[in-house]
């Protein structure tokens, strides 16, 4: 589906960021993931953010996941911000039906220079049960300007903690990692920024299940609309 050797060579630049596993103790997967997000400011300070997200993968013999949902954002300061937001979500795999399920999520995303740092709480609601999952999902991020001044190296971080399980399939503890190596390219005068990047993704291996090593290309377009729609 996707170049192998590609996102092989990929995953050795990105090395440092890998924890050290033996490969024959895991299932490894070819990814690519898209997304799409547009701003739109309500006032100086609220905004909202419309998102779509698209995932396929080798192990899913096609499309993996679908993500639609929107995102109130306020700005308390230059450097803080508060979000409260809906997904609606859709898994599926090559061996059974598609599952729907509706996640809440909470945040706060402090940025100090060229650091951003995410802290993330879900609420999954899913049809197998009426028992609540939560996920605990902090997120670093440094963006390093290039010489060129368009252009930004980017590298992230992102861990997943269970606290709690559930009937329907959620077990408690350390999930997985999600770590990033990219390209920020400025369109349309800035008004439009595309992330190009590698993203490896480790599931742990619990409960006697193998760890899942999934290798992708992500490409995730974020779209500002202009100037805000509500006035004073």
């Amino acid at each position: 589906m996707f170049s192998v050797s590609t996102l092989r060579c990929a995953a050795l630049l990105s090395g440092a960021l890998m924890i050290a596993t033996p490969a024959a103790a895991q299932v490894e997967d070819e990814q690519f993931w898209e997304q799409v997000n547009l701003n739109v400011p309500l006032t100086p300070e609220v905004r909202v953010t419309l998102e779509q997200i698209g995932r396929w993968g080798d192990r899913a013999d096609g499309i993996s996941q679908t993500e639609y949902g929107a995102l109130l954002g306020w700005k308390s300061g230059k450097a803080i911000e508060w979000g409260f937001g809906y997904r609606r979500v859709g898994l599926f795999s090559a061996t059974g039906p598609g599952v729907h399920e509706n996640r809440l999520r909470q945040q706060v995303v402090l940025s100090h220079g060229n650091l951003v740092a995410r802290f993330r709480v879900d609420e999954r609601f899913n049809p197998g049960g009426d028992e609540v999952g939560v996920r605990i999902r902090p997120l670093v991020r440094a963006n390093i300007p290039l010489r060129s001044r368009k252009l930004a190296f980017f590298a992230s971080h992102e861990s997943f903690f269970l606290p709690n399980s559930t009937r329907w399939g959620q077990r408690s503890g350390y999930e997985r990692m999600r770590n990033m190596l990219g390209i920020t390219v400025p369109l349309v005068s800035r008004k439009a920024m595309l992330d190009i990047g590698y993203l490896n993704q480790f599931r742990f291996g619990r409960n006697g299940a193998r760890p899942v090593m999934e290798h992708a290309l992500s490409l995730q377009l974020t779209i500002n609309a202009i100037g805000p729609i509500l006035h004073d």
